[in-house]
């Protein structure tokens, strides 16, 4: 199975996917532990995927989604975006809407409080 087969596989499969550095319990980079962070204290069930660990997803990935950074999420097979995206998301309401439009289960009182730790 090339690594565009396993990526399309993984996206399809998953409801949440984050391609990220290292895992989800061991992030290897700051961007991928911010990202990683989000969905696990919102208590989203995800997949992770650690492109450290496979030269070919890791550029496969880029060509997948056409985004050159890592991490990327997926969400019910869509390209969300990378950390800068899902914070934006994350603090505006948007990914809230996101996951209640594709049915995924997340906590609503984690993320207002994410929001509140936020505000200025």
């Amino acid at each position: 199975m090339s690594a565009q087969d396993q990526i399309k596989d993984t996206v399809e499969k998953n409801d949440v996917v984050l391609f990220m550095k290292g895992t989800k319990m061991m992030p290897q980079c700051g961007f991928s532990s911010r990202v990683a962070g989000v969905l696990n204290y919102m208590g989203v069930d995800f997949a992770d995927v650690n492109v450290l660990a496979d030269q070919d997803i890791r550029q496969g990935i880029k060509d997948f989604s056409d985004w050159p950074t890592i991490p990327q999420l997926y969400v019910k097979g869509e390209f969300v975006g990378g950390c800068d995206i899902v914070t934006e998301m994350t603090l505006s309401g948007e990914l809230d809407a996101l996951f209640e439009a594709k049915g995924v289960t997340y906590d609503k009182d984690a993320a207002n409080k994410i929001r509140e730790a936020n505000e200025s």
